[in-house]
């Protein structure tokens, strides 16, 4: 998502999409637009007695609109601060919150593996919006009654915060009410189980809301379908993966500096790539004094003009911007490093900083391999170890409407 950030509560930035610029408006107009329907509605939920003339006059509607638009969002917000405040409890750092165009993404770096402390963090967001629509509830009823404009807002907040807890709660894994169902499932199974099996919930949930969004012309519901679909998908398969890598450390996955063949970086383009056809290397750490200094690639060379090969040196040309690793970071870590800088290599330091060796994407990919038949179960997906242990994970998105 392209965001911006707004500020920050307790410390956890605050982010804007660009798509919450289109949405915000939208739901001001379609707010604006159906207050002569909603009123009737919120009299016979709430007790109120909102008259529709006063509320759709002039520029009212509009006004009121927009404030209950940025009323729902900031409510928006505050349920994924419910979620934030509560993972961060239990040690689990948020990376952001953003909102965009299906509500409010809450971004934890790390991911509770723990069927308790998920459960406690999913069902934390529908507490706090249920809270809100009581406050906002309370707030209608001791507001005077001839502030109609202002009951109006209050009681579209009290609603549709009891809505949005309520819609969480649907079993359409990533949401609420999915994250709530895999910390059940997981209570007597492997978590990689338990996710797989609340991911196929989550996809006839979505196939439902689809098919709903479809026959009522509804686009914000089945943009919210697909966003279910796919992300169960992806997180079901995120899942699979970390299982499969359990224990594995890029100590286990590492070639040895003793092992590694290393060029100097006075070494001239020419010797580097004589050495590349014998050792059928395509890249090579650069060590200098028992240190290492940067990284050689094949792709770091074609620029040089052949008659330049001669007088042109490996320091010349080569990347001495390292991305590195300790020996204990995990297969996971590794992997998520490897893609996030879209490299092939990375460079191991031990916990004095001295060279220990390298961790190729090639090495990743046969540990995963590995793992992947070493964790396979008859469910189809992988197991995890007796003994659950909480595991980072890549950042995970939530609808939130």
């Amino acid at each position: 998502m392209r965001s911006f950030r707004i500020g920050s509560l307790f410390g956890i930035p605050i982010k804007l999409d660009i798509t919450f610029l289109v949405i915000l408006p939208a739901f001001a107009w379609l707010i604006a637009s159906q207050i002569a329907d909603l009123t009737p509605v919120l009299n016979g939920l709430l007790g109120t007695e909102l008259t529709i003339e006063p509320l759709t006059t002039g520029v009212t509607p509009w006004l009121l609109g927009l404030t209950a638009a940025i009323g729902l969002f900031g409510s928006v917000l505050l349920h994924e601060l419910g979620h934030s405040l509560v993972a961060i409890r239990y040690g689990f750092p948020i990376d952001s919150i953003t909102l965009w165009l299906l509500g409010g993404v809450a971004r934890l770096t790390d991911q509770p593996t723990n069927w308790r402390q998920e459960l406690t963090i999913a069902i934390a967001g529908p507490i706090v919006s249920v809270g809100l629509g009581v406050a906002f509830y309370a707030l209608t009823v001791v507001v005077p009654a001839f502030l109609e404009p202002v009951q109006f807002v209050l009681a579209y907040l009290a609603v549709i915060n009891v809505m949005l807890a309520a819609f969480n709660l649907l079993p359409g894994f990533p949401m609420d009410g999915g994250r709530v169902l895999r910390a059940i499932l997981a209570r007597n199974r492997p978590f990689a189980e338990a996710t797989a099996q609340a991911a196929q919930v989550g996809k006839v949930v979505a196939m439902f809301l689809g098919l709903i969004g479809l026959l009522g012309f509804n686009i914000i519901l089945i943009a919210i379908a697909f966003f279910i679909y796919i992300t169960a998908t992806s997180e079901a398969r995120q899942t699979e993966l970390q299982a499969a890598v359990e224990g594995i450390t890029a100590e286990d996955m590492m070639t040895p500096v003793g092992a590694l063949d290393t060029v100097s970086p006075d070494s001239t383009v020419t010797e580097l790539l004589d050495s590349m056809m014998t050792q059928r290397h395509t890249g090579y750490p650069v060590v200098e004094d028992g240190s290492v200094v940067g990284i050689v690639t094949l792709e770091d060379v074609r620029p040089v003009a052949p008659a330049d090969r001669d007088s042109t040196t490996v320091r010349e040309v080569m990347t001495d911007h390292l991305e590195t690793v300790s020996p204990n970071d995990d297969a996971m870590e590794a992997l998520i490093a490897l893609q996030r800088n879209d490299i092939g290599r990375l460079i191991v330091l031990d916990e004095d900083g001295q060279f220990a060796g390298l961790v190729t994407r090639t090495d990743v990919v046969t540990a995963l391999s590995i793992g992947f038949v070493r964790s396979t179960r008859e469910y189809g997906g992988v197991s995890e170890p007796e003994e659950q242990v909480d595991e980072p994970t890549k950042p995970l998105n939530r609808p939130r409407w």
